[in-house]
């Protein structure tokens, strides 16, 4: 049965031009609210990881104890998560970013940790021998041939971030979330669908952008593809 656009929202279904058109605001504003969630989590996150990742680098006894203590906060339910912060943050986005950021830290720190890692120590040395201190070492040696691994890391996060961010729904900042638990509990199907759909592809659009980002950062990595 072919359901015309102007009944689409009458018969529920799952593609509605109609639920588009009289909803643009609502949609537009959950999908803002989802990218500014998604944000701030990782620059946050990666605010926080990178002091930790140095801490672990420098004192290699913390190293254990800080992968240890970012991958055990990965393993508790959101809901358990954001139950614990709401005493502290209450029914606010800043429970939904706090939650967020934690959860990147196991992809940030762990990432940043095996960048650092992986820098050649001939490469290091050369630069010692070249009268590099140890903030010029950091940032013009270690932290340019991490960057690669820092960056997969930061993309993983970043995605990951986007969908966890709907689970923000249960306090009520959840951005395209909210629609989603909107729908399920109404069984709206058009905006189930919807939100699902626009989650996906920012999560596409946010993964390539950081692609573009990675290229940007290292054009020689462009020239020896090109060679």
């Amino acid at each position: 049965m072919v359901i015309l656009a102007q009944d689409c929202l009458q018969a529920n279904a799952w593609i509605c031009g109609e639920y588009l058109s009289t909803r643009r605001e609502e949609i537009l504003a959950a999908l803002v609210q989802h990218v500014d969630l998604t944000l701030r989590a990782v620059v946050i996150g990666l605010l926080v990881a990178i002091p930790l990742a140095l801490l672990a680098r420098r004192f290699r006894r913390l190293e254990t104890g800080i992968l240890s203590a970012t991958s055990l906060i990965y393993t508790i339910p959101a809901l358990a998560m954001f139950s614990i912060l709401l005493p502290f943050t209450g029914l606010t986005t800043q429970t939904t970013v706090t939650g967020l950021v934690l959860y990147s830290l196991t992809i940030l720190v762990r990432n940043i940790i095996t960048g650092l890692a992986g820098v050649p120590e001939d490469v290091r040395e050369a630069a010692r021998g070249m009268g590099y201190g140890a903030a010029r070492m950091l940032v013009q040696v270690d932290f340019p041939l991490a960057l690669p691994t820092v960056v997969a890391g930061l993309r993983i996060a970043t995605v990951s971030t986007i969908a966890l961010a709907t689970i923000g729904a249960i306090v009520g900042n959840g951005g395209l979330g909210k629609l989603m638990y909107e729908g399920l509990t109404t069984e709206f199907h058009a905006q189930v669908l919807t939100a699902t759909v626009l989650v996906v592809l920012l999560a596409v659009v946010a993964d390539l952008l950081l692609i573009g980002l990675q290229r940007a950062l290292m054009p020689w990595r462009r020239a020896v593809g090109s060679s």
